[in-house]
């Protein structure tokens, strides 16, 4: 069993998934159809997915990226010890979040989009595979812009 597959096992037993099934995920859909609609793609959002050009494609809490969202928690317990601003680490804390929201967003319609234009298959790869690839390139290029442009020292703060 894969850590990941544990984890989904374990927020399953809790039940907050449904939750997650019955809000959230249909909001996700709909966002994923305003990204997919201007490229041509008929596009219908259901409860539990969406159709696109007359192709099903289901998508469950699973699929919303919440994986992520835990990786980027531990990222943030890390990154931001030290003597920063508590308004620099709410400010990186908010981009962090909202970064990985909408990167979310983008692998979830780049799935759609794969489905559309080749198939299934390289679709499920991008799914299950490249969106690993694509929260840590996020995760570095988030680091690097809070690092550099985001977080201030509590000292440079008593200067100004």
């Amino acid at each position: 069993m894969t850590f990941n597959e544990a984890l989904t096992h374990l927020v399953e037993r809790f039940r907050l998934y449904m939750w997650v099934q019955e809000r959230i995920v249909p909001l996700e859909v709909k966002m994923v159809g305003v990204l997919v609609l201007p490229l041509g793609i008929n596009y219908l959002a259901h409860q539990n997915g969406m159709t696109v050009n007359g192709i099903y494609a289901g998508m469950t809490w699973n699929c919303i990226g919440w994986q992520s969202i835990l990786v980027l928690g531990v990222t943030l317990l890390t990154g931001l010890q030290g003597p920063y601003t508590k308004f620099s680490k709410l400010e990186c804390l908010a981009i962090g979040i909202l970064g990985t929201f909408l990167i979310n967003i983008l692998r979830i319609s780049l799935v759609a989009i794969l489905i559309v234009y080749i198939n299934a298959i390289p679709a499920t790869v991008a799914h299950d595979y490249f969106s690993a690839f694509i929260l840590i390139l996020w995760l570095f290029f988030f680091w690097w812009f809070s690092y550099a442009f985001v977080l201030e020292t509590k000292a440079a703060d008593r200067r100004g």
